[in-house]
């Protein structure tokens, strides 16, 4: 009787995952792209490679990795693993400089939000033309206008850093001890810590632009 005799299949070697990147559509919003692209660019030119020289390194094309570069495509992670292997960084750092979240505010001419900030006095009004969301430092951009009905109010007090630029009248404008005219094209920079405040109004109307800078302090 024979003895039967059983076949082991092998399993087949599996072939590395092929580098891919792909050719971004029209309309595609390429920031990430671009960003990551930027990056790779930096980091080759610190190397002192060309782009030949990178994509060899790398085995891409090197139209491939032009097209990368320019944020015209894109790669894999599988692209990305080879080029981070090539240039000697991790893949981590051709992420760095690109942040997800970017906001922006707009406002027409004459459509800034009109409020009353703390402390505000009679007759100064504020127009907020925007601010900064969910960061760390707070960015309030303000349009000011006194008219002949403000009061002079020296004593303004809050926390961080303010920027004056005048576009409009003239003013004696307070900080701390000191005194400081201001007419159209003026600009102050202070500790907002420290009392300020117009302290005379000399050519009415008054507008100038106020930006105040400060710590966001989380609840």
């Amino acid at each position: 009787m024979k003895e039967k005799t059983e076949t082991i299949h092998k399993p087949a070697r599996q072939k590395p995952m092929p580098t891919v990147s792909e050719t971004l559509s029209p309309g595609h919003d390429n920031r990430l792209e671009v960003a990551i692209g930027r990056e790779i660019r930096g980091f080759r030119k610190k190397m002192g490679l060309t782009i030949a020289e990178l994509a060899k390194l790398a085995g891409l094309s090197t139209g491939m990795l032009s097209k990368i570069e320019n944020g015209n495509a894109s790669p894999s992670l599988a692209t990305l693993q080879s080029l981070s292997k090539a240039l000697n960084i991790p893949v981590t750092a051709f992420f760095r400089k690109y942040e997800e979240e970017r906001d922006a505010s707009f406002v027409r001419a004459g459509e800034g939000l009109v409020i009353e900030r703390r402390g505000t006095r009679a007759g100064h009004q504020y127009q907020l033309l925007g601010h900064s969301v969910g960061k760390t430092i707070s960015v309030e951009p303000y349009l000011i206008t006194l008219t002949v009905e403000s009061e002079v109010f020296p004593l303004f007090q809050h926390p961080g850093m303010e920027f004056l630029y005048v576009l409009e009248g003239k003013m004696v404008y307070m900080h701390g001890d000191k005194s400081y005219p201001l007419s159209p094209g003026d600009s102050l920079f202070f500790d907002s810590d420290a009392p300020h405040g117009p302290e005379e109004l000399i050519d009415l109307p008054i507008r100038f632009l106020s930006i105040i800078v400060s710590p966001r302090f989380s609840d």
